[in-house]
C-alpha cells in the first residue's frame, strides 16, 4: 500500500499535532473584553442597594456623578493671578484671588494669567552666566540699543520698562496679543527710537531724560492701546545714555574741552563784572576831578 503524504507530518493531521489539537498559542492571551465588562458590572452591583440596577441605584449613581461634575468648578486664584472665566470659549467674567466656582467643564473654564504682578522688561541689555565671577553680568545689546538722533548722531540706550495688565484688560491681554512679552518690547524699542530720532544728541546726554522717559511712556500707551492689549505700563527708566563705545573717548575729550570752554567763559564773565565796574567808577572820578579843575581855572 503506497504511503499518502497527509500534508502535515506523519499523523497525517495538517495543522493538527499528534493529538488531534491545533497548534497551541504561545505567550500571553490578549485580555477578554466580554470579561472585563462583567467583572466591572459585578463590581458596581455590589454598590446598588439589593445588589441589582434597581430604579433607585441607578438615580443614586447618576446623582453621584453629577455631584462630582459640579464640585470639580471650583478653584482658587492665587494673589498674583487673575481669573478669567470663559463660557464655551467666550469671555464672560475676571475672578479675584481667592476661592472660585465656575461652571463645570466643558460649559466653563478657566485660564488664571499672573495678571497683578509688575512685569520687568530691558531693551539694549541682557543678562548672560558669568563663570568668572559665579554669577550673572549685564552685556549690551547693540542691535536693540543704537539709535540715530535729529541730528544725525547715533548714541547708546539702554533702558528698562515695567508693565502689568490693566485693571478689567485682562479679556485684551489674552485674545488680542498672541505675545505679551515681545509686544512689549517691540512696542517699546520703536517708541524710545521715535523720540531720539526727534531730539539732538546734547540734551540726550546733559539732562532730557525725565523729558524722554515721559515722552516714550505716553507713546507706548498710546500704542498698545490702539492694540487694546489690555496692558498699563507703568514706569519707564532710562539706564545709560552714551554715545557708541566707539567713539565714546573722542566724545568724552570733546566733552571735557566744552567744559573747560565754559569755565573760561564763567571765569572771564566773572572778572568782567568786578573790572568793568570799578574802571567805570575811576573814570566818574576823573571826569568830575577834571570838570572841577576846568571850573576854577
Amino acid at each position: 500500500m503506497p504511503w499518502k503524504n497527509q500534508g502535515g507530518g506523519p499523523w497525517g493531521s495538517g495543522s493538527k499535532g499528534p493529538w488531534g489539537s491545533g497548534p497551541q498559542p504561545v505567550g500571553p492571551r490578549p485580555p477578554d473584553l466580554e470579561d472585563l465588562l462583567r467583572r466591572g458590572q459585578d463590581r458596581l452591583q455590589q454598590f446598588l442597594p439589593g445588589g441589582h440596577f434597581s430604579g433607585l441605584g441607578v438615580a443614586l449613581f447618576v446623582v453621584g456623578v453629577l455631584v462630582f461634575w459640579g464640585l470639580t468648578g471650583f478653584y482658587r486664584v492665587q494673589s498674583e493671578e487673575l481669573g478669567v472665566v470663559l463660557r464655551f470659549g467666550k469671555y464672560v467674567r475676571d475672578a479675584q484671588p481667592g476661592l472660585n466656582y465656575h461652571l463645570p467643564y466643558p460649559i466653563e473654564t478657566v485660564q488664571l494669567p499672573k495678571a497683578l504682578r509688575v512685569n520687568t522688561l530691558s531693551i539694549g541689555m541682557t543678562l548672560i552666566d558669568d563663570p568668572s565671577r559665579r554669577g550673572r553680568t549685564m552685556r549690551d545689546v547693540p542691535e536693540e540699543s543704537l539709535m540715530l538722533t535729529g541730528d544725525e548722531n547715533i548714541v547708546d540706550v539702554d533702558f528698562t520698562v515695567f508693565w502689568l495688565v490693566k485693571t478689567g484688560g485682562a479679556g485684551d491681554f489674552l485674545f488680542n496679543i498672541q505675545n505679551p512679552e515681545g509686544t512689549v518690547k517691540a512696542v517699546a524699542e520703536s517708541a524710545m527710537r521715535e523720540v531720539v530720532g526727534r531730539s539732538e544728541i546734547q540734551p540726550i546726554l546733559t539732562g532730557a531724560r525725565r523729558s524722554m522717559e515721559t515722552a516714550v511712556h505716553d507713546l507706548m500707551q498710546r500704542t498698545l492701546d490702539s492694540y487694546q492689549a489690555g496692558i498699563q505700563i507703568t514706569q519707564e527708566q532710562m539706564q545709560k545714555v552714551d554715545p557708541p563705545s566707539q567713539v565714546i573717548d573722542s566724545f568724552r575729550d570733546v566733552q571735557a574741552a566744552r567744559a573747560d570752554l565754559e569755565r573760561a567763559q564763567n571765569e572771564a564773565q566773572t572778572y568782567a563784572n568786578r573790572v568793568v565796574p570799578e574802571a567805570r567808577g575811576r573814570a566818574a572820578q576823573i571826569q568830575q576831578s577834571a570838570e572841577a579843575y576846568r571850573e576854577q581855572t
